[in-house]
């Protein structure tokens, strides 16, 4: 109900305004236009989002992020996820309305979601009418490419098939679409101050905004992701962003990822607005823990710690396993047990 903005406006005007006289829900962001006001000084924004794993039960809540950020030591027992757990996780997501539904149930839900969304939602935006089929396409390339910097040409490509790819600029309209009903949420690219000349890559990495979508955009199930790990690998990867983003939303922060020139990258950046900041790299097993922690360091030998401070911590996220420090001060902080 567009119109209901500017009443609101003029009622805060008229009484004086008081913190949270009225609370506005969307599912949408409105449109900007010459007949709505901006509503500066009167609005605040809050983006909702769905539960993270310890909103929702699934983490024991022993590391904390705010806490690791401070400087805390990260200390946790085995929380007992397993990859059948996780690949269930992931498939279900954090919508509050399906923890307890069964699995079968939350798919048929998040398919149809996504089928309105292609069909109807996306008309409601802004008008323009788009080829539902088209819109299906580039949701399941995105599924495909989550967690990756695929580009919007790449995108195009895969879209196009045997025909040949459509155009990227329609592409890129469709994702700013998707963006604005809240489906899809790219993590923009970090710009810390380096100590060397290295480029850095300015591309974002494909989410959707929980990765239950990607999972209903690829038609699969937890059993058939169980036999194609390196797939459950990126969507564990979004799981692990989508939970970052809660969490450091919580603490005024924001969450990016880190490629340079070389292909050295950070899975996510936490920054906080005092400047604290964390790095930290995803891995769904135990087997590339050492790699990951050995990426981190590098990533962190490049920052300038005179432009940008020193990382609060390094870590290495992991699906399972204890939490702890390593000798070489990177963190192992199993899923299970991250919370705010």
């Amino acid at each position: 109900m567009p119109a209901i903005w500017n009443q609101v406006r003029r009622e805060v005007d008229a009484t004086g305004g008081r913190p949270g006289q009225f609370i506005l829900t969307g599912s949408a962001v409105p449109t900007d236009d010459v007949t709505r006001h901006s509503g500066a000084l009167r609005f605040s924004r809050l983006r909702m989002r769905p539960m993270s794993l310890a909103e929702a039960g699934y983490s024991t809540g022993d590391i904390s992020l705010k806490d690791l950020l401070d400087g805390a030591e990260p200390r946790a027992v085995d929380p007992g996820l397993t990859i059948n757990d996780l690949a269930e996780r992931i498939t279900v997501g954090g919508w509050p309305n399906l923890q307890d539904r069964t699995i079968d149930e939350a798919l048929i839900a998040l398919r149809g979601y996504l089928d309105e969304t292609r069909r109807v939602d996306l008309v409601r935006v802004d008008g323009i009418g788009r080829d539902p089929e088209n819109v299906a396409r580039v949701l399941r390339s995105l599924a495909r490419n989550v967690a990756t910097g695929a580009s919007a040409r790449a995108i195009a490509a895969d879209v196009g098939g045997a025909e040949g790819p459509i155009d990227h600029h329609t592409v890129l309209a469709y994702l700013a679409a998707l963006s604005r009903i809240f489906v899809v949420e790219d993590l923009p690219a970090w710009s810390p101050g380096l100590r060397s000349r290295t480029i850095l890559r300015g591309a974002p990495t494909r989410h959707f905004v929980d990765p239950s979508l990607a999972v209903a955009a690829l038609g699969t199930t937890p059993d058939r992701l169980l036999r194609d790990v390196e797939t459950l690998g990126f969507l564990f990867e979004s799981l692990v962003v989508r939970d970052l983003r809660i969490h450091a939303q919580a603490l005024d922060g924001s969450v990016f990822h880190y490629r340079d020139s070389t292909d050295l990258e950070a899975d996510a950046i936490v920054e906080r607005r005092d400047g604290a900041w964390a790095a930290f790299e995803v891995k769904l097993g135990q087997g590339a823990i050492d790699r990951a922690a050995e990426s981190l360091l590098r990533v962190a030998a490049r920052v300038d710690p005179a432009k940008h401070g020193k990382p609060a911590v390094l870590g290495v996220i992991t699906g399972w396993g204890y939490g702890y420090r390593r000798p070489d001060g990177v963190a192992v902080i199993p899923i299970g047990a991250l919370a705010l």
